[in-house]
């Protein structure tokens, strides 16, 4: 885990899903996922978008030319964990299953972040024709 991730999740911890810049305010939850190959547990903090009873993550990885690695351990692994915080001080944790939408479904999710957060059309710029930014979202598991 990186040093930035690591302080990301401590400030979400302590304060009860509040965290500060460059994520001040943005709804954040911390993604429990499994290695794609090691199996191993890993917590990621990643902004979300409210979507009714789904809530829908990107893997921007900030416009870099590839997918970030939790996005490869969803795909092989999609039931995870979230700790899911409001950016108001209220956090619940659930069992969830990850699943990837694309197409139409895709796009105006896609657009809908980017309205919320610019910085999202920025990331999105900079991989045209390199990839696509996949949108995952997470839905309550039974």
């Amino acid at each position: 885990m990186s040093d930035f991730n690591a302080k990301v999740i401590e400030e979400f911890r302590t304060n009860d899903g509040k965290v500060g810049p460059p994520f001040e305010g943005a709804p954040m939850v911390l993604v429990h996922h499994l290695g794609a190959k090691s199996g191993t547990e890993r917590v990621t903090p990643v902004v979300y978008l409210p979507n009714g009873d789904r809530i829908a993550i990107f893997a921007s990885a900030a416009g870099a030319p590839n997918h970030p690695a939790w996005y490869h351990n969803l795909k092989a692994h999609p039931r995870v964990t979230v700790e899911v915080g409001d950016g108001k001080g209220h956090v619940e944790t659930w069992t969830a299953q990850a699943t990837e939408v694309t197409g139409t479904e895709r796009d105006e999710l896609y657009a809908r972040q980017a309205a919320v957060m610019p910085g999202f059309a920025d990331y999105e710029v900079k991989t045209e024709g390199i990839r696509t930014i996949p949108v995952i979202t997470l839905t309550r598991a039974a």
